[in-house]
């Protein structure tokens, strides 16, 4: 059969958005607002925190603008990016982004804060049927459970977090427990699977996903007073860091890719979790949030910059408009 030459993208701007880029802005909004605890705890200059969210701010205002400027072309686009692991997971992230948003706007307009969390919270439970819509008419392979599932169905603990902030608490307590019973029936299909096939290692990187529900779980508990739950979740997010350190060359085995931003907002919702704890976990917050900051930066910039030169779409089989 003869070589056929895979299709152009049509003229026009904005036809083929990777949603893959936002897992890195997301995790730069996690970096931003663990400066900003990181600033309270260590007397940091507040200045830093707010300059990253208010770079950030923009950044994802303009990768959302193009994104949405993609779909009013052609709406399809968005059920063939869920098709796919990298689309999924940046369509995911890009929804999960409005809750940061609204954190980040909180000590500068509580109703704007607001107003963006329960925009976050309608967009979400949109994509949430969305998705199911997806599950249900695509392929069996499609519906295996993996770590993405905590962005979406889980993701809502971000919106707790984000209402504890607002002092919403009748709003943060039923999402946190609900949540947290979602985490742990993926955690435990996720880890039964883990023990029966190995996983591919282009995937790997998407373990560190579940580290997020994790140190998220601990920062509402935080935020509700529950500080029993809040250093348990600690000391789990510190198992799971050690484990990911101490298997870093099997993570990391295929080589850089778009789905390394996987690695950015848990590493920096790790520090968030520890600096909020404080006590014993004072210094491994610190130690961490070094880490983000010199990590999450580089793999955004990585990640950004295919974007810019046209690649990211590629690697990532975005849908064309």
């Amino acid at each position: 059969m003869a070589f056929k030459s895979p299709a152009q993208t049509p003229p026009g701007l904005w036809r083929r958005v990777p949603p893959a880029v936002f897992p890195s802005i997301m995790g730069l909004f996690g970096l931003g607002l663990a400066w900003r605890r990181g600033t309270d705890v260590f007397a940091l200059p507040a200045g830093v925190s707010e300059l990253i969210l208010g770079a950030v701010t923009l950044l994802y205002a303009f990768s959302l603008v193009a994104y949405v400027a993609k779909v009013l072309r052609r709406p399809g686009v968005v059920p063939e990016d869920l098709r796919i692991l990298p689309g999924r997971a940046g369509v995911g992230t890009m929804v999960l982004c409005l809750y940061l948003l609204s954190m980040t706007l909180a000590p500068y307009s509580a109703t704007a804060a607001v107003g963006v969390l329960w925009l976050g919270f309608a967009v979400h439970s949109v994509l949430v049927v969305l998705l199911v819509y997806v599950f249900a008419t695509g392929p069996a392979e499609q519906r295996r459970v993996t770590p993405v599932w905590h962005l979406t169905f889980v993701g809502f603990i971000i919106g707790a977090l984000a209402a504890a902030t607002l002092e919403l608490y009748l709003v943060a307590l039923p999402v946190f427990i609900g949540t947290a019973i979602f985490a742990a029936i993926i955690w435990a299909v996720s880890l039964e699977q883990i023990v029966k096939d190995d996983v591919p290692a282009p995937l790997r990187p998407l373990l560190t996903i579940h580290l997020s529900p994790v140190a998220l779980l601990g920062l509402v508990a935080d935020s509700l007073d529950l500080r029993a739950v809040a250093m348990g979740a600690a000391g789990v997010a510190a198992f799971l860091v050690l484990w990911f350190v101490v298997r870093t060359r099997w993570v990391t085995e295929a080589g850089f890719s778009p789905l390394w931003g996987a690695f950015t907002f848990p590493l920096a919702a790790t520090a968030s979790l520890w600096l909020a704890a404080g006590g014993i976990w004072r210094v491994p917050g610190g130690i961490a949030l070094v880490a983000a900051t010199l990590i999450v930066p580089a793999i955004a910039f990585q990640v950004i910059r295919l974007w810019a030169r046209g690649q990211l779409a590629v690697k990532t089989n975005a849908a064309t408009a």
